[in-house]
């Protein structure tokens, strides 16, 4: 067995739900197994060669090996597009004839169909397709994504659905894994942060408080483990919607234009005004957090013994009762949003610094925080 396969780690095999080292498979061993059917009773139409998640799973890794094209028969926006196994293509069957031109050239190259599981006949259909065009080493993950999920590994999104998920502001966290200097900052995808994977354990403070949040992990495309490795570990920590985007920046940069540089990230940030004056809405505060943290400064104006219990990360704290006496030490360089629990005490804080004439942009968040007790917190409208 050849090193160079045995060092193929799965990082995009399990590791979700506290998946433990048992759930870490190998490209090598997957591949050498003997591709036995899974214990599923099989129908009388379905592709008599069958496979299980476990040897899928040899092959749906980064790097994306050459010698496999794994084919998602399920339609392209309702299901391939927001979730499906990773490095896989995408040919609808009920469009197989229009897109034979993405299936390999190599007739023997091995072929794995898949689709929504043991009641959906899409991919056993396209096998036999293939097989009239010729190919002659197909296989068929008859129990499909559904299963794929479920036995703990990683799924992954499309470039297109990542771009609507962004354009419709949702509370997602997009994590550029490549090195900062060297790829990050001379383009990445909008609202991105930047967490590379070497320095991932040295800098995961940048993740989310939340656990449930999406994570959305990308790196530079088919040919990059980066993104996958850093969602594993994210996984491992706890994070229970992680995802990876395995074409990356480059079919971002392809489709929709190069992303912003470092220099324009750093940005001064849009802040959309609530119904008080000085206060910024729930959704604008949300968005500034998610997609350029460094733009702001939080302040937490509450007693200290609630600011070491629980606040937003990157705060700093400044109890309201203390403001008066320490405006010279207010950050300087960046506008400041002063927050609490109601709004009450973060406004106090706002119409102080107008009181006083500081040459400070401020506002504060007149909204309800409930912090939990793991450190997340959740915000409602007053």
């Amino acid at each position: 067995m050849k090193p160079t396969r045995i060092a193929t780690i799965a990082a995009l095999l399990a590791a979700l739900h506290g998946a433990g080292p048992d759930f870490i498979t190998t490209r090598a061993f997957a591949a050498d197994a003997p591709a036995t059917a899974p214990q599923t009773v099989p129908k009388d139409d379905w592709y008599s060669q069958r496979v299980d998640a476990a040897f899928v799973a040899g092959y749906a890794v980064l790097p994306k090996p050459e010698d496999v094209t794994i084919v998602d028969s399920r339609p392209a926006a309702r299901k391939y597009d927001r979730g499906h196994i990773p490095t896989a293509i995408n040919i609808p069957d009920t469009q197989f004839d229009k897109l034979t031109d993405l299936l390999p050239k190599d007739k023997k190259q091995l072929l794995i169909f898949y689709c929504e599981g043991v009641d959906c006949m899409l991919s056993h259909q396209s096998a036999f397709k293939a097989e009239k065009l010729g190919y002659t080493n197909i296989k068929v993950y008859a129990e499909g994504y559904p299963d794929w999920i479920a036995k703990g590994h990683m799924g992954a999104v499309s470039v297109p659905y990542l771009k609507k998920r962004l354009d419709e502001g949702a509370p997602i966290t997009v994590i550029d894994s490549r090195p900062k200097e060297r790829k990050y900052d001379k383009g990445h995808i909008p609202g991105a942060i930047s967490l590379p994977d070497a320095q991932f354990d040295k800098l995961r403070d940048r993740l989310p408080t939340d656990k449930a949040r999406e994570l959305y992990f990308y790196c530079e495309g088919l040919a990059c483990s980066l993104s996958s490795d850093s969602a594993v570990k994210a996984a491992r920590l706890g994070y229970t919607n992680v995802k990876v985007v395995p074409e990356g920046y480059p079919l971002w940069a392809k489709l929709y234009g190069p992303g912003p540089t470092g220099e324009m990230a750093a940005a001064k940030p849009t802040i959309q005004g609530g119904k008080e004056a000085g206060s910024i809405t729930i959704a604008s505060f949300e968005r500034i957090l998610r997609d350029a943290p460094e733009t702001i400064h939080l302040i937490d104006v509450r007693a200290e013994k609630h600011f070491r219990a629980a606040t937003i990360k990157g705060a700093i704290n400044i109890p309201i009762d203390a403001l008066e006496d320490s405006l010279d030490e207010l950050p300087k360089g960046r506008p400041i949003v002063f927050f609490c629990t109601s709004g009450a005490r973060s406004g106090d804080a706002y119409d102080l610094i107008k009181a006083k004439k500081l040459p400070i942009e401020a506002y504060f968040l007149d909204a309800n925080v409930k912090f939990d007790k793991d450190g997340n917190y959740r915000l409602e409208e007053n």
